[in-house]
């Protein structure tokens, strides 16, 4: 499944008010990382990672590989600030446009 852009828009409107729970530094991305957010994503459906001032990575790649890893959506990626989504199983709370 591929996100709209319609979607996308309602999804950064979502984000818009969340704060980062995730924040990335010098270590960079590792698979630790991806699976504190695979769980987290799982409860969520929608997060921030912010990637700090010392990390050195692209957060556009670190968002493409975030998403891969964790099975997400990459929604948007502004400045550095991440904001991913996958539809939970258990905990579906966002109910995308069509």
């Amino acid at each position: 499944m591929t996100l709209t852009g319609k979607q996308k828009r309602h999804l950064r409107a979502l984000a818009h008010h969340l704060t980062p729970i995730f924040q990335i530094g010098k270590g960079g991305y590792n698979e630790q990382l991806v699976k504190h957010i695979e769980e987290a994503i799982e409860k969520r459906e929608l997060l921030k990672v912010n990637l700090l001032n010392n990390c050195d990575e692209d957060p556009r790649e670190v968002g493409a590989q975030l998403a891969e890893g964790s099975g997400s959506h990459l929604v948007q990626v502004i400045g550095k600030t991440i904001v991913l989504y996958k539809e939970s199983k258990d905990h579906k709370t966002i109910e995308l446009p069509r």
